[in-house]
């Protein structure tokens, strides 16, 4: 969606969570729970009222699985069968809106140097990428596992640079709950379109099969 979610179609049982939020947060929530709900109708969940958790995660119906994104003036939802995912994430973000003073507490220092190395102009770009892809990856494993994970558990090597599309891999830096369900390094997929950039990553329901 482009426009700002509408509060008003929201179903009552998604409303309540609303409680006392801010315009833009009622904005970005309407919006999420009306892309997810148009998903789900094509898998013939109509009306299904998409309730938030006690940890704020979207509560899916038992044979889905999903995931919800939003940014300045864009948001996007993914859902799938759990019997071809297991797991799924996604994340679009504002092109170069990861600026330098904040890529201490998001990069690892290998991937600073990677930034380092880029010509300037793509810097911020790449930094972004490197935020979405944690934050796709985070939003994917968490369901699965429960745990919560900083910028540093885990690390982002970018197989493809300075394409409009391209992969990426995910390596843990530390042992984390996920290694044991799922093989690192995880491979997700990214895509600049007009001044976003979007990156997801799922994990296959078939043990084995490609990401």
């Amino acid at each position: 969606m482009r426009e700002p979610g509408d509060p008003s179609l929201l179903l009552p049982a998604e409303a309540q969570f609303l409680g006392k939020a801010v315009r833009k947060r009622v904005q970005e929530f309407s919006a999420g729970r009306l892309c997810a709900r148009r998903l789900l109708a094509e898998f013939g969940w109509r009306g299904f009222a998409i309730e938030a958790a006690a940890d704020r995660q979207p509560v899916w119906p038992d044979s889905i699985v999903g995931s919800i994104t939003h940014t300045a003036g864009f948001c996007a939802a993914v859902v799938a069968e759990r019997t071809r995912l297991r797991a799924v994430g996604l994340d679009s973000e504002i092109v170069k809106s990861v600026k330098p003073e904040l890529w201490p507490g998001i990069c690892t220092p290998s991937e600073i140097d990677w930034l380092h190395a880029l010509p300037k102009l793509h810097r911020r770009m790449a930094a972004t990428l490197i935020f979405s892809a944690k934050e796709a990856f985070y939003k994917c494993q968490y369901p699965l596992v429960r745990e919560r994970l900083s910028f540093q558990d885990a690390h982002v090597e970018v197989l493809e640079w300075v394409t409009e599309r391209g992969t990426f891999a995910i390596h843990a830096t530390r042992r984390i709950a996920l290694a044991d369900c799922a093989a690192f390094p995880l491979q997700g997929r990214y895509l600049l379109h007009e001044q976003y950039l979007t990156a997801g990553i799922a994990l296959s329901a078939t043990p084995g099969a490609a990401q």
